[in-house]
């Protein structure tokens, strides 16, 4: 029986270089602490992090064989939004901690159609897609936008 190569290391994008194979993963999937994944080439291998983190766009896992895995947004069903008032909309969908990717002109969120229909009564046009997310991280930095995670110099529950 082969042993898979294991990962359990991160280095966060632009903290590595050199060669690296690929794994794409949805935002969901971008969440993990132990879980088999496969390599775009399809090679299998397994991550073992010591805590669930949350992995971006262009991280890298390091393998105990010596070898990168960068991290690359897969496609998802998504929601462009637009309307006059973007400010508003933007409020409202993190009113929600709905993850959202902002752009200058628009919204990503992920396909939700009760906030999608929330959106529209607000004015917003929600146009479907599909496209790799990239969602904002929590306000303390890397993770999700309602992590619990703090830095020292985060509020104390």
């Amino acid at each position: 029986m082969t042993q898979l190569p294991i990962a359990q290391t991160l280095h966060r994008k632009g903290h590595w270089d050199g060669p690296a194979t690929t794994c794409e993963l949805d935002y969901t999937g971008r969440f993990l602490r132990r879980k088999r994944l496969t390599m775009t080439s399809g090679e299998p291998f397994i991550v073992n992090l010591a805590q669930t983190t949350s992995l971006d766009d262009g991280d890298a896992l390091e393998l105990d064989n010596g070898g990168l895995v960068r991290i690359t947004a897969g496609v998802e069903e998504l929601y462009k939004v637009w309307g006059s008032d973007l400010v508003r909309l933007a409020w409202h969908v993190g009113n929600r901690h709905t993850p959202c990717q902002i752009n200058s002109d628009h919204l990503l969120i992920q396909a939700d159609p009760v906030i999608g229909h929330m959106l529209e009564h607000l004015g917003a046009v929600v146009e479907p897609l599909t496209a790799p997310f990239n969602p904002e991280g929590g306000a303390y930095g890397h993770g999700r936008t309602h992590s619990h995670d703090h830095v020292a110099t985060a509020h104390e529950h």
